[in-house]
């Protein structure tokens, strides 16, 4: 099989284990921030609030959902949902992510362009993204070329979601640390320990970047004469 092909290892490797470093660093780094409690004693779910309305938001609603660091906001709904280790707890942690999130609620309110267009591919992804490598690994075996290109273009798809990812998540880390800031809800030691918690959670995405690229490429590579006989 040629997911053995040691080329595969080198393109795909890299983002692989850096997925698994950034996981682990988020979870370590979570851990650590959950444990230490604002001066504010604001919870995850007030801290959000308090950002929502001082923004103008007061027509998003704020829900706990089930899961660890399952927080998402739905743009859809326009709700955003904090899992209970941030919707509950008034530590540093919950105040970061919960402030993340609601920085997407943000771009989405100011028609964020990198959001628009993440959210305009999201049903074309999730069909390409399971579909695509299927599709490669048949027209492949089957040196059918046509079907795997296919399979090329759905999972490239993917690829485009994981690039745009990035500009998204950087942009509402970066105003979650503004607002905190802005609206004196931490102190400026607090605003230290919310930036390592989303640095954190900002290079699980570079690593899924990276492994998709390098995957895409990989099929590229093999597709444009780099099968073995």
């Amino acid at each position: 099989m040629f997911f053995f092909d040691p080329m595969y290892l080198i393109l795909a490797l890299p983002g692989l284990i850096l997925g698994l470093w950034a996981q682990a660093r988020v979870k370590g780094t979570f851990g650590q921030f959950s444990k230490v409690r604002t001066i504010s004693g604001l919870t995850g779910a007030e801290v959000a609030r308090r950002l929502l309305d001082a923004q103008g938001l007061y027509d998003i609603a704020v829900e706990e959902t089930q899961g660890f660091l399952s927080d998402h906001y739905d743009p859809r709904t326009r709700t955003l949902r904090l899992s209970p280790g941030v919707y509950r707890e008034p530590s540093v942690a919950a105040a970061g992510v919960a402030a993340h999130e609601m920085g997407h609620a943000l771009q989405h309110a100011d028609r964020y362009a990198p959001l628009q267009i993440r959210s305009a591919i999201v049903p074309a992804v999730q069909f390409g993204s399971m579909l695509g490598p299927i599709l490669f690994i048949v027209g492949f075996l089957l040196n059918f070329t046509s079907l795997s290109w296919l399979g090329v273009i759905f999972f490239g798809l993917a690829v485009v979601f994981s690039i745009v990812t990035l500009p998204v998540e950087f942009d509402a880390s970066k105003r979650a640390k503004q607002l905190l800031a802005g609206n004196a809800l931490l102190v400026d030691s607090e605003i230290q320990g919310v930036d390592k918690v989303l640095d954190a959670a900002a290079w699980t995405y570079v690593a899924a970047a990276i492994a998709a690229i390098g995957q895409l490429l990989y099929y590229v590579m093999l597709l444009g004469g780099g099968r073995r006989d």
